[in-house]
């Protein structure tokens, strides 16, 4: 199957006071915020809501497996651009962040999450995600 070539979008910020720990720069629990509002972005852009497709389906996709790089803090004020990219959706979905400043494309964060399809009520893993959601995806 061709992949998708839609399958990255991209979300702008700009950190509030809100966001910051007592060394005045973003508490590394926040970035998984980041990351959660560009793959709900992603996912819209490529026709998923997954909210949906549980209360159609009975189907979950929760998060597995998170995994962060803090290579350059961010600070209050700072404009930045928080990158999603699916890089699986098979078996599993697997997105790929990357948080970059606005102003000089600086690389500050590399994230990842990885989530697999659940069938409610019993919690049966399912052992690949369903053809509904892998085609919108690009698998």
């Amino acid at each position: 199957m061709t992949r998708n070539q839609n399958h990255s979008f991209e979300i702008f910020h700009k950190v509030p006071f809100y966001d910051l720990d007592p060394m005045q720069i973003v508490w590394h629990g926040n970035y998984f915020n980041y990351f959660e509002n560009a793959r709900v972005a992603l996912f819209a852009h490529l026709g998923v809501d997954l909210f949906e497709y549980y209360s159609r389906t009975q189907c979950l996709f929760p998060i597995i497996k998170t995994s962060t790089k803090h290579i350059y803090p961010l600070r209050y004020g700072d404009e930045f651009i928080c990158k999603a990219d699916v890089v699986e959706g098979k078996n599993k979905i697997v997105v790929d962040f990357e948080i970059r400043l606005k102003n000089d494309g600086k690389l500050c964060t590399r994230g990842r999450t990885e989530q697999i399809a659940v069938k409610a009520p019993e919690m049966e893993i399912m052992f690949a995600i369903p053809d509904e959601i892998r085609k919108a995806l690009g698998f």
